[in-house]
């Protein structure tokens, strides 16, 4: 019998090393160019309130495939080549798959297998999709105390009273994403000694919520989570509040979550897809209006997904949270 965070953190390293991933699900940077594109701009504009450093690590957390970091870095080469100039680029990434992957369509990104790897300095880090993978702890009210969840056999089981100054009725399940707010605080850490900012997008609550989340993707489709480990893809989602409270602890400043949908039109989604639609068929024309909607429109993801941003406490709000 294992705890619900040892036993997703076993079947995920599982998965991820044997799977393609991007055969179950598809994450917002391979919906449409255009958000990675908005996030280097981003990226951009951070730069400029960080003071144009000479020297400055792009980090990304959970790069996938690259799609992302390749659709930004191509952006930035185009409007600020100064910057482009600047950048060391640094990426998260634990998968040996991925990992081999990423050599060939980044050649020049220096690879780590944990965030602490990556040297001090200021640097601006990206990380989406990459929370709601880190495992995550279960409880369950009965009667007047909350038990732990455990995981055996592919099935739930309960163990010892916890303390957990939470309101719940019977039955009743909380979620804490340890794993998360721990590295979330690193990076707050981090940026509040050496300067930076960090954006995190994923999906979940701006609150804490009580519920289960725990969610699996098998063959593209959803799956009972306790079976076949190691065989699915394993999320939950991010408790935002809780993220935030652990970056103000660590000293650095915290902006937002806003929805997803909110921030991308700030940054002029809807303009760009319109200056892409201009110059091709009227096919890809609506594929690219069709993947914008996507993002942003509250029954695609710009409801359910956030993005909160943890800065250095002497840098402006940043582009997208005004």
């Amino acid at each position: 019998m294992e705890r619900l965070d040892a036993f997703m953190a076993r079947a995920n390293a599982a998965y991820y090393a044997t799977h393609d991933p991007f055969a179950d699900f598809t994450t917002a940077p391979e919906i449409s160019q255009i958000f990675g594109e908005l996030l280097g701009a981003w990226a951009v504009v951070a730069w400029q309130a960080m003071g144009t450093p000479g020297r400055v690590f792009l980090v990304e957390a959970g790069p996938g495939r690259g799609t992302l970091m390749a659709d930004a870095l191509r952006l930035i080469a185009r409007v600020a080549p100064g910057f482009a100039a600047t950048i060391e680029l640094h990426l998260i990434e634990t998968s040996p798959r991925l990992i081999d992957l990423l050599s060939r369509t980044l050649p020049h990104a220096i690879l780590h297998a944990t965030f602490d790897e990556v040297p001090a300095g200021p640097m601006i880090l990206l990380a989406n999709e990459f929370l709601d993978a880190l495992p995550i702890r279960q409880f369950v009210r009965r009667g007047r105390v909350w038990r732990e969840r455990y995981v055996e056999s592919g099935a739930w089981h309960e163990g010892g009273e916890v303390e957990l100054d939470l309101p719940g009725e019977e039955g009743a399940v909380r979620e804490r994403g340890e794993a998360a707010e721990a590295f979330v605080a690193r990076v707050a850490a981090r940026i509040a000694a050496e300067g930076g900012i960090g954006l995190f997008l994923d999906y979940g609550p701006a609150e804490s919520a009580e519920g289960d989340s725990l969610q699996a993707l098998r063959a593209a489709r959803p799956a009972p989570p306790l079976e076949a480990a190691g065989e699915a893809d394993l999320t939950a989602h991010v408790d935002f509040a809780a993220m935030a409270a652990a970056a103000r602890r660590a000293g650095a400043a915290v902006h937002g979550p806003v929805p997803q949908g909110m921030f991308l039109t700030r940054l002029g989604l809807q303009r760009r897809a319109g200056v892409l639609a201009r110059h091709v068929s009227p096919a890809r024309a609506a594929a690219i209006l069709r993947a914008a909607r996507r993002l942003a429109e509250p029954d695609g993801m710009g409801r359910l997904f956030k993005v909160l941003a943890v800065a250095h406490p002497r840098l402006p709000v940043p582009e997208g949270f005004a």
